[in-house]
């Protein structure tokens, strides 16, 4: 029998970006950034209550960036997004693309529920896939990538605009994931994180 993770309580943090009032996320705290290309997170609903959701970051960031999730029993998905002219997909072994999209559609899921959704959504399987190369290695994260090359859902979206020429709200992505993971850690580590700190 496996052991199911329990989640923190989240009762005294930010509702929008599950960190304490005094470290929040928000767009209030840090104003959203506009940019060029689109992007539809699709995100499995078992990351929903996650803290360490980035997904959930990379949206309150970048005012062009949806959310929605996907997988809730009796929920259906409006396709229709997906079908969009100039839409394409984040997702590894794709080629060049023709033009710079309009949209890209990022699935934010572990890798077998990613692939399942991909199985799953007919209009997602039919995409063309813009893929990237493996992040810088020694990239600081609150949960390990299963697969080699990985990375989370906010730091490909800041490598995906790096690659569309939009250098500027990329390099507010990796400030927010930056900022993320250093009071993430504070959170899960309490006293033990400022003797690290100190150590490094």
């Amino acid at each position: 029998m496996t052991r199911r993770s329990r989640l923190p309580d989240l009762s005294q943090r930010c509702p929008s970006c599950f960190f304490r009032p005094e470290d929040c996320l928000c767009p209030a705290c840090l104003p959203p950034v506009a940019t060029r290309t689109r992007f539809l997170v699709l995100r499995h609903v078992s990351e929903r209550l996650r803290p360490t959701n980035t997904a959930r970051w990379a949206a309150l960031s970048l005012s062009s960036a949806r959310l929605v999730d996907y997988g809730a029993r009796g929920a259906l998905l409006d396709e229709r997004p997906l079908a969009e002219p100039g839409t394409c997909v984040l997702w590894p072994g794709g080629g060049p693309l023709a033009e710079p999209p309009r949209q890209v559609v990022v699935v934010d899921a572990s890798w077998s529920q990613a692939r399942r959704m991909l199985q799953r959504i007919p209009a997602l399987r039919a995409l063309p896939r813009f893929s990237l190369p493996g992040p810088p290695p020694g990239s600081l994260r609150l949960r390990e990538p299963p697969v080699r090359g990985g990375m989370s859902t906010i730091e490909a979206m800041a490598r995906a605009l790096e690659r569309l020429g939009e250098p500027e709200p990329a390099r507010k992505l990796d400030r927010v994931h930056a900022l993320s993971v250093e009071r993430g850690l504070r959170l899960r580590m309490g006293p033990d994180y400022a003797t690290l700190a100190r150590a490094g």
